[in-house]
């Protein structure tokens, strides 16, 4: 399987680095979590995002999460849509 998640990765840090940190419901694990245990079980998994790349920079959030996906992350242009799809083809599991 190739997995693509597809949005901004703006959101509260918390939400991604602790328990009970999302702001709709209480969730006992991390975000973190939750996203290692996707990229562990299905390695082929890349991150689009509509923000423009050179605003990533501004939401600890997205550098948190890009750094988890290991640096797959990727804008959501031709370019950045080329540049993913080549990604999940090396990747073979």
């Amino acid at each position: 399987y190739k997995v693509i998640f597809v949005g901004d990765a703006a959101m509260s840090p918390y939400e991604v680095s602790h328990p009970g940190g999302s702001v709709e419901h209480f969730n006992e694990e991390a975000g973190t979590v939750w996203l290692q245990r996707v990229t562990n079980t299905y390695p082929a998994t890349v991150w689009l995002n509509p923000v423009p790349e050179r605003q990533w920079e501004y939401s600890s959030s997205t550098l948190m999460i890009s750094e988890l996906m290991n640096e797959s992350m990727y804008p959501l242009t031709l370019d950045g849509l080329d540049d993913a799809m080549r990604e999940l083809t090396r990747k073979k599991h």
